[in-house]
């Protein structure tokens, strides 16, 4: 709802052009906002003007109208003056608070619609009814992009983000909880992966630029339906989940580039023990050491080329294949063939998953 400060400056504006002092009392004679001493103006007298049928009323040199908004009465407007143009100034302001009122309330209305669209929590004959009411538009391309930032800012990351994106473009910005802010972005039918790749890298750049804030940025694919946005929404947030677990060090993170990670963060947690038991025993390797993990990204990267890893390691063809070697004897996993490396990558990343699940624990 509109805020007494925004009526205030709203006041204060026509004052400024029209020397003509103006009040906004409630219904029950408090003051709103006002540019002028409250003098004679009783509460009896907004209260008394407030139940009567009369949309205007004129009682000594003050002036009073009413506020409505869709029938409802809202404020009490007085407007002080002797002159005929008092009675014409008050209309205009009692138009423009009007106003005020509908963007507002249709502002706060947009934001609540997007919340429960994403959350699901809509019928989908309410859907279409709501975002009719709200011309919001119901057949257009659109993608959810989630920001999430590790710093309690997220006031900041929310300017940010409306003075990139505005709603007559078709944008919204929202949340849902704390920790993260929501993009509905409109796109284009042509727009490619890459396209909605570089605009996630444009949003972690700007938010650096700007507020010189650390940012990671997860997003879904596109749908077609206003009724299809929470779908984008799921795929974002597990997009960001999966993202922390298995793809910390990235700042971008597409639903659509999840891959094995997606399918193993689905999986029932007695599986992947049981999984885990059955590829590495008792030795299972919660923490690799920084030598051994650099060593098996660069042997994958390389696709298990074993000259090539070594020459961007810079190490001796026999330190890596020692490397390698100390890794079967303990798993009885080959990672030169590519059914072990396979299995072994995997392994990993189930290790990964599991650690990420304690962690949440506690």
């Amino acid at each position: 709802m509109i805020t007494g400060q925004i009526i205030q400056t709203s006041i204060d504006e026509l004052k400024a052009i029209t020397k003509v002092d103006l009040g906004v009392y409630d219904l029950n004679g408090s003051e709103v906002a006002s540019t002028m001493e409250r003098d004679d103006i009783t509460t009896d007298l907004i209260t008394g003007f407030a139940a009567s049928p009369a949309d205007s009323q004129v009682i000594g040199v003050h002036h009073l109208l009413k506020i409505r908004d869709e029938g409802e009465l809202l404020y009490v407007l007085v407007a002080r003056g002797m002159t005929d143009d008092v009675y014409m100034v008050g209309k205009i302001a009692v138009s423009q608070i009007q106003n005020l009122v509908i963007a507002y309330k249709e502002r706060f209305d947009r934001n609540n619609f997007f919340q429960n669209l994403l959350l699901d929590n809509l019928l989908l004959v309410d859907i279409y009814n709501r975002a009719k009411k709200l011309h919001v538009e119901v057949s257009c391309p659109r993608a959810v992009y989630l920001i999430e930032t590790k710093d309690e800012k997220d006031g900041i990351v929310s300017e940010v983000l409306k003075s990139m994106f505005s709603p007559q473009a078709g944008d919204y910005v929202t949340a849902v909880d704390e920790s993260s802010l929501i993009l509905i972005k409109s796109v284009e039918n042509t727009t490619t992966p890459e396209t909605l790749h570089e605009l996630a890298e444009t949003i972690v750049a700007m938010m650096n630029a700007e507020a010189l804030l650390d940012v990671k940025v997860a997003y879904g694919t596109v749908v077609q339906e206003l009724k299809d946005v929470s779908k984008s929404y799921k795929e974002a947030k597990m997009a960001l989940d999966v993202g922390k677990i298995f793809y910390a060090e990235k700042k971008v993170i597409a639903y659509s580039t999840l891959g094995i990670g997606r399918l193993i963060y689905q999986l029932p947690v007695n599986l992947c023990k049981i999984f885990i038991e059955e590829i590495f025993g008792d030795n299972v390797p919660y923490d690799l050491d920084e030598e051994t993990l650099n060593t098996l990204n660069k042997f994958f990267e390389n696709n298990l080329n074993v000259s090539e890893t070594s020459r961007q390691l810079f190490v001796h063809r026999n330190t890596l294949v020692y490397r390698i070697e100390k890794i079967q004897k303990s798993t009885g996993l080959d990672l030169r063939s590519f059914d072990d490396a396979l299995t072994f990558k995997i392994a990993l990343m189930v290790v990964n998953y599991m650690k990420y699940l304690d962690n949440q624990e506690y």
